[in-house]
């Protein structure tokens, strides 16, 4: 008996009757063999974790504009963040961790530069609309690999795709991962936000803290355990009026205090010119496009404006800065 099978059994004597079983994915679009070591969910993750779109994460922004302090958080922390609380969450529910984890790392890959002013930017200019979420399933599913994608299974996408607020993921591991988001953006949003002195502790109102806790610890703490007490032997997970009234609530304070604070945001309009220009430069000079990202027009008919966005969406903050200088700022003369 192969290793993968002795852990797809063991799935079935430990795992709540909630839980999805590797033995019991749908599986992928294109058929594969199993790997006799690795569940089909154990695969997912570790595609994900060695993809290209995984690693650019390191460098695009989350919260903050290229901060200069070592310590705020970036997008590939963010989903590390994400990973470490819909595990824990997981876990205690004896839902499937691997399953759980995969979704988490891939659930922001098609994020671009600058966060969500990046978003916003390719959703205004680009006819066809933008969003991360979508972008992330066509990373998986088409970017990755030249073309090919990762050929992730069903259940993995479904929970990429329904992590966004509005989203209804299939399985409870991408409910549990849905939920992970907005815990880990609210609070480590918070500690950056503390940071950088755009608000104190002590100007969150107190009617949030008597409830949720006075510290990013207390705070994530009182959210994993109510959800973790709430959603036990049940084919949901669920959040206490109470504490869920009291998450939303932060949610908006934080909205108007950071997400929209002019003093955190003061770059944001750089940009969106930053990203507006590149987007009409290479919609006009298709040929400067890589030949990677030329051949999905010219192989795959896809649209120059979708092609344009996956370039744009896939660059790193850096990048993109060293991309707009080297198209549109002078160079020194050298002979």
């Amino acid at each position: 008996m192969n290793i993968r099978v002795q852990q797809e059994q063991r799935e079935h004597e430990y795992l709540s009757r909630y839980a999805s079983f590797s033995d019991e994915s749908q599986g992928r679009d294109r058929p594969e063999p199993q790997c006799e070591m690795r569940t089909i969910y154990q695969r997912d993750r570790d595609r994900i974790l060695h993809c290209k779109a995984f690693r650019r994460l390191k460098h695009k922004t989350q919260v903050f504009l290229a901060p200069t302090g070592d310590h705020y958080r970036t997008r590939l922390t963010h989903t590390l963040e994400v990973s470490q609380i819909a595990r824990s969450i997981a876990r205690a529910l004896r839902l499937n961790e691997d399953l759980t984890e995969a979704i988490a790392l891939g659930h922001d890959l098609g994020h671009t530069p600058f966060g969500h002013a990046g978003e916003r930017t390719l959703n205004e200019i680009c006819p066809m609309g933008f969003s991360h979420y979508k972008q992330s399933i066509r990373v998986v599913e088409l970017l990755e690999k030249d073309g090919e994608g990762l050929n992730l299974t069903k259940e993995v996408r479904d929970g990429i795709v329904n992590h966004r607020t509005s989203g209804n993921p299939s399985t409870l591991e991408g409910k549990v991962v849905r939920l992970s988001d907005k815990i880990a953006y609210i609070n480590h949003d918070i500690d950056d936000a503390i940071r950088a002195k755009i608000f104190s502790e002590d100007d969150i109102p107190k009617i949030y803290t008597k409830i949720l806790g006075d510290s990013t610890k207390s705070r994530l703490n009182t959210l994993i355990n109510d959800i973790v007490v709430n959603s036990m032997d049940k084919n949901d997970i669920v959040m206490s009026d109470e504490i869920g009234d009291a998450m939303q609530s932060l949610r908006k304070f934080m909205f108007g205090s950071l997400y929209l604070n002019p003093a955190a945001k003061s770059e944001e309009v750089k940009a969106y010119k930053l990203i507006a220009e590149l987007y009409r430069y290479y919609m006009d000079n298709l040929g400067a496009l890589p030949d990677n990202y030329k051949m999905f027009i010219e192989k795959k008919g896809e649209a120059p404006e979708r092609v344009v966005c996956d370039y744009i969406a896939g660059m790193s903050d850096q990048y993109s800065v060293a991309k707009f200088e080297e198209i549109f700022v002078p160079k020194s003369w050298k002979v």
